[in-house]
């Protein structure tokens, strides 16, 4: 019971504990040995629609005259080559899982859209690391950085694709005390860093958190959980800063041993500086996660938020005013954005050769209270009749994809796989289709 107590929340912290495996981490540690592992590959993608956020037409703001948009639905041909490498120390004081991957995204022809190239880097790495200093004691340590240019969904900030990478960082580090048998209390800070490259304006954040979680363990498989979160969020450009508390209770129950649920639910004060009116909300707040081995062949991950998010939330609105020949593009800050995550994957082993993977994300959004924040059109003052806010706007983003894994060797594996995303806007050049078809070969050493 003293060892249960601790290792079911080791690293859980106020942000989803995005490393990695991202919000389908449960709050599992690695148990066993795995020794230095190296990974070698390489992929080639067809694209129907690289640059999906791309318009279809460019409009001149003061005379209204229409051009062709040579990127819009533009498909695209690519190679990803790369390298990877991992490996797991595990003792009964100190565990270390270390991993990293270095690739390029390469296409054959430099895509269309403005502010595209033909080269792109690739690059993840994490240390998770916990220390056992006594039986009562326990220091917890997860970082995670990513620099890429495809959004990675699970991460939990992306929302589409954008023409530029984004480096992205997150660090959770805390400390956790066995006060009796059954009641234990976590204690952390998080740190976080989401950069864009200067395609993509208003969307870098910097985000603190501190934490503290009591945690009571009810029966061997069940642990309840009270948790306050407060943290603080800095925008970029024309994002403003923003705060959030959260008041959180939870339970963590494994339903077997091979199958950990961890879920939590309250509320989210949510306070934006915004620069017009008062923007301080009160939501709900849910977020989940699911890790089940069903059977030595079958394995299901799935995961559930419910937030008012602080990432993406400065969106230009087409045609929100119009005043004789001028064409407005109104950009405005929404101090509300109101976001459900779901995300399931699962992986198959049909034989000792043959495995199948797939899995889907589903990520609808409520946008309101936009302010505004700034207007594109070089008309000068904002024409009369110029609304200060916009409200009821939504987008709904669907990933799925599906693939096939087979072993030629114990050390080449081939891959074969589809993606396809569809996302519906109200919001200006989000609403796309997009296809993809990769294949690949890797070697483990």
């Amino acid at each position: 019971m003293k060892r249960t107590l601790l290792a079911g929340v080791a690293g859980l912290s106020a942000l989803g504990s995005a490393y990695g495996q991202g919000l389908y981490y449960a709050g599992s540690e690695s148990q066993e040995n795995s020794p230095l592992k190296w990974t070698v590959g390489i992929n080639a993608t067809y694209d129907d629609n690289v640059n999906p956020t791309s318009p279809a037409v460019f409009i001149n703001p003061i005379t209204s005259a229409v051009t062709p948009n040579p990127g819009y639905k533009e498909s695209a041909y690519s190679l990803n080559p790369y390298v990877g490498v991992s490996f797991v120390s595990a003792n009964p004081q100190t565990t270390w899982d270390v991993y990293g991957r270095l690739g390029l995204i390469y296409y054959l022809d430099a895509p269309s859209a403005s502010g595209s190239e033909d080269l792109y880097t690739q690059a993840r790495a994490g240390v998770n690391l916990t220390h056992r200093f006594n039986e009562r004691l326990r220091l917890s340590s997860r970082s995670f950085v990513a620099y890429e240019l495809e959004p990675d969904y699970a991460y939990g900030f992306a929302s589409s694709r954008q023409v530029g990478e984004y480096f992205y960082w997150e660090t959770d580090n805390s400390l956790g005390y066995r006060w009796t048998e059954r009641l234990a209390t976590y204690t952390g800070l998080t740190l976080s860093g989401l950069t864009y490259d200067d395609n993509v304006p208003n969307a870098d954040r910097f985000t603190w958190a501190v934490y503290n979680q009591f945690r009571y363990q009810f029966t061997p498989q069940t642990v309840g959980t009270a948790e306050y979160r407060y943290s603080q969020t800095e925008g970029d450009g024309l994002a403003s800063d923003a705060t959030d508390q959260f008041i959180l209770v939870g339970i963590e129950h494994r339903l077997s041993p091979n199958t950990i649920f961890v879920a939590k639910a309250g509320a989210q004060l949510h306070d934006v500086d915004s620069t017009i009116g008062d923007g301080s909300t009160t939501n709900p707040y849910f977020e989940a996660a699911l890790n089940s081995q069903i059977n030595t062949a079958f394995r299901v991950r799935a995961f559930a938020r419910y937030s008012n998010e602080n990432y993406d939330t400065v969106r230009t609105v087409f045609g929100a005013t119009s005043a004789g020949p001028v064409v407005q593009f109104d950009q405005y800050e929404f101090t509300s954005r109101e976001t459900l995550r779901l995300g399931v994957s699962a992986d198959y082993t049909v034989s000792s050769r043959l495995s199948v993977f797939a899995g889907v994300d589903y990520i609808p959004a409520s946008f309101d209270d936009g302010v505004l924040a700034n207007n594109l059109a070089v008309s000068g003052p904002f024409p009369p009749g110029v609304p200060a806010r916009v409200s009821g706007l939504s987008e709904d983003l669907v990933n799925a994809y599906i693939g096939l894994s087979v072993k030629f060797t114990d050390r080449i594996t081939g891959d074969v796989s589809y993606n396809y995303t569809d996302s519906s806007s109200d919001l200006y050049a989000n609403s796309y289709n997009r296809n993809r078809i990769n294949v690949g070969v890797r070697a483990e050493f």
